[in-house]
């Protein structure tokens, strides 16, 4: 600042002095407005900033520029005589600027440094914004792949053929990355080479083929990113050389493929040691372009996704071949199954046509001989006559076990579940097996516990067959000495038997197991042969067996029998001459309390009793077979009845009339069926005492003649063939009680 001194005395001035003097005065007002000037603007400026954080400093500047200001207005009065309060104020307005001058500088030391510190902080902004833009490029570079990424899995997952997803691969890769070649080199059969399966510019021919222990291959196969590699490698050399002379850079990566060994795809490798295919990518020659991180992170990340969408697609090949496969299968057990049905209808009709065909002649053979053993014949006639009925009961034994054995095995028999006396069960088997044993001078015994139920639940007919096979094994193999018949409840600590493994019962209070042990004295079993008896025609290889005959079908079906009514049977024997013991547990229902009163009548055909003399009943007998008719006739005039035959359903309803007490109808007939005929001849007599007791004759043991002659409303059914004591018992039953329906 240029401050003129004034002085205290007077000294005369030239004129050009007077003109300086002038300048600087004006001079002076000029630099004192324009000091007063600067605060105003540095006030209006403070009032405008609210950003500046020095305010006080400008304060300090404005009192500076002030004072200075000042100064310069006061030396105006310096420049004529001037009195000493003038020179005082202009001394004091002097020195309040040297201190405000001083103060402003020294606050300025302080201030620099901040300025500085701002200028850094500026600076390191300035850095951080930089490095901010630099994450934000990757950011958006990520983001970038990562839609290249979803792009390249949604084309390659589009589909699950594993030639499209790889050439979709090597399409959108080349597309995505601007590759100059693309290549997938996989593994051969034999896991020693890599052979050259796809490329994306198809400038080779796929087929070529490098060996799989290169260095350059096990770098890569050892890596699971992305390596660089020479692009004069072996895999590398796959793109034609004319006119380039820089090669572009080149990666590979391997890709996991499925191991195959549950999965055996058509043409692909056996995979043993090497579980990897290895993708080779080419940048364009020529160009200073090279492979950048991110991009480096869209390759492994593609080769991954490849690897997924192979594996998927090699279980859904191997899934199809199972389906393929799965369905030849199918058609073939259709076909098996159709041919095996066809082949059951056709053996269960032969066996019904069998059945009728077998039946009709063994009744006329058994019909006959009990007619003629009833006459005067000769000792030696005799013998004869009980041979051949003899023969012929077993014969028809024979027919029935062969059927029960083909329903047992096709699974069409099934239990006839009733309730029946279980005590009257034992005491007509023991009934019926007494007149053979006194033969034989054997004694039977029957022993029935004192708990064993009176009635029970089941099938009666297959429970009471399973013990007259049984017991009649004993007779037949005894030729001396006894046979005992003990009979009792299981208790739960006797169930499970050492001899029967399979056997796995589940007591309750519905049901009871019955245990039935029959021992003999007989010519006993070898032990190695047991378990034979049990399969169909099978029978023990000693002497005695074979004398005795059979068809070695009786144990066989007992079993099945058994298995049917939950239980289990098994036999004993310590050696041949010692003797057997039979034993057989089957699982029967408890009737309840209430209903017991109510059992329904069952009759049976036993020995002979009631009625033996039926003269004067008249009884027409319809059947379309000559010999049968004939048979049949000559057992009801035997026995005393006015018998009339026809041959035909139409025949049978002109002659039938109220006067015929009984109609014996064969149901399978040509025409109007036995179940037509029924209906009708009922329907023809209207009041109840006029209606004849209508029998069905019939050679059919199914389940189902029996529920339509049921529901027709015949009287009675009745398996042939039918000897005089059997038709004698019929007629009796049927008269005294009105309904006879023999077991089938």
């Amino acid at each position: 600042m240029t401050m003129i001194e004034s002085c205290n005395c007077i000294e005369p001035q030239w004129p050009a002095d007077e003109l300086l003097m002038k300048y600087q005065y004006i001079s002076d007002f000029f630099i004192a407005l324009a000091y007063f000037s600067i605060p105003l603007e540095l006030i209006y400026f403070v009032k405008k900033s609210a950003v500046f954080p020095y305010r006080w400093v400008l304060v300090q500047f404005g009192a500076f520029i002030v004072l200075c200001g000042a100064t310069h207005l006061i030396n105006l009065w310096t420049f004529t005589m001037h009195s000493r309060t003038v020179a005082i104020v202009m001394t004091t307005a002097k020195v309040l600027t040297a201190v405000v001058s001083c103060a402003t500088a020294l606050m300025l030391v302080h201030i620099i440094p901040d300025l500085l510190s701002v200028k850094t902080r500026e600076m390191f902004l300035k850095n951080k914004a930089a490095e901010l833009d630099r994450e934000m490029g990757l950011i958006r570079t990520q983001e970038e792949t990562g839609r290249h990424v979803r792009m390249l899995t949604h084309e390659i997952r589009s589909t699950l053929d594993r030639h499209t997803i790889l050439k979709t691969t090597l399409v959108e890769l080349g597309r995505t990355l601007a590759l100059e070649e693309c290549a997938l080199w996989m593994p051969t059969r034999t896991g020693l080479e890599l052979q050259l399966s796809y490329t994306l510019r198809q400038h080779n021919p796929v087929g070529y083929t490098v060996p799989i222990h290169l260095p350059v291959i096990n770098q890569v196969f050892s890596s699971n990113r992305a390596v660089k590699i020479s692009p004069n490698c072996p895999v590398a050399r796959i793109r034609p050389l004319a006119g380039k002379y820089m090669p572009g850079e080149v990666v590979a990566v391997r890709v996991p493929l499925l191991h195959l060994s549950n999965f055996q795809i058509n043409d692909w490798p056996e995979l043993s040691t090497k579980r990897y295919a290895l993708m080779v990518l080419m940048l364009p020659s020529d160009s200073a372009r090279q492979w950048h991180v991110h991009e480096l992170e869209l390759v492994e990340v593609v080769a991954d996704q490849v690897a997924v969408a192979l594996s998927h697609a090699a279980i859904l090949e191997e899934s199809m071949r199972a389906r393929d496969l799965l369905m030849e299968q199918n058609v073939a057990l259709d076909l098996a199954r159709r041919e095996a049905e066809t082949a059951i209808r056709a053996r269960n009709d032969f066996l019904a046509v069998m059945n009728h065909e077998m039946r009709t002649p063994m009744h006329a053979i058994i019909a006959l001989s009990s007619l003629l053993q009833e006459t005067e014949l000769t000792p030696e006639q005799r013998l004869m006559v009980e041979t051949i009925l003899k023969s012929s009961n077993l014969l028809a034994t024979l027919i029935n076990d062969v059927l029960d054995l083909s329903r047992l095995e096709d699974g069409s028999l099934q239990l006839d579940i009733g309730t029946f006396n279980l005590h009257s069960v034992f005491k007509e088997v023991l009934n019926l097996i007494k007149p053979v044993a006194s033969v034989k001078k054997l004694s039977v015994t029957l022993n029935l516990a004192q708990d064993l139920p009176v009635y029970a639940v089941g099938d009666e007919k297959r429970l009471m067959q399973t013990m007259l096979n049984v017991v009649g094994n004993a007779v037949k193999f005894s030729k001396e000495g006894s046979i005992s018949i003990i009979a009792f409840v299981a208790k739960s600590e006797s169930l499970r038997d050492s001899r029967a493994p399979d056997f796995f019962p589940m007591p309750s209070d519905n049901h009871f197991y019955l245990r039935v042990q029959v021992k003999d004295s007989g010519s006993g079993i070898n032990p190695q042969e047991i378990p034979k008896l049990f399969t169909k025609f099978s029978q023990s290889q000693s002497s005695a067996t074979r004398n005795s005959g059979g068809s070695g079908l009786g144990l066989a079906i007992c079993k099945r029998f058994v298995n049917l009514m939950e239980g289990q049977i098994w036999l004993e024997s310590d050696g041949l001459a010692k003797g057997c013991t039979a034993t057989f547990i089957v699982k029967l229902g408890i009737p309840e309390r209430s209903n017991e009163s109510k059992l329904p009548f069952t009759p049976k055909v036993p020995v002979n009793h009631g009625q033996t003399n039926f003269s004067g009943l008249k009884v027409l007998v319809m059947d379309d077979n000559g010999v049968s008719r004939m048979v049949t006739k000559g057992l009801l005039e035997h026995l005393g009845c006015d018998v009339s035959t026809v041959s035909s359903s139409e025949e049978c309803l002109h002659v039938v009339s109220h006067e015929h007490q009984v109609v014996f109808l064969d149901v399978c007939m040509p025409g109007m069926d036995g179940f037509e005929l029924a209906v009708t001849i009922r329907e023809k007599f209207a009041k109840r005492h006029e209606k004849p007791l209508i029998v069905a004759l019939t050679g059919n043991t199914d389940k189902v003649t029996k529920e339509n002659c049921m529901r027709v409303g015949i009287n009675g059914v009745i398996l042939k063939p039918i000897s005089v004591d059997k038709m004698r018992s019929i007629l009796s039953e049927l008269l005294e009680h009105r309904v006879l329906y023999e077991a089938l």
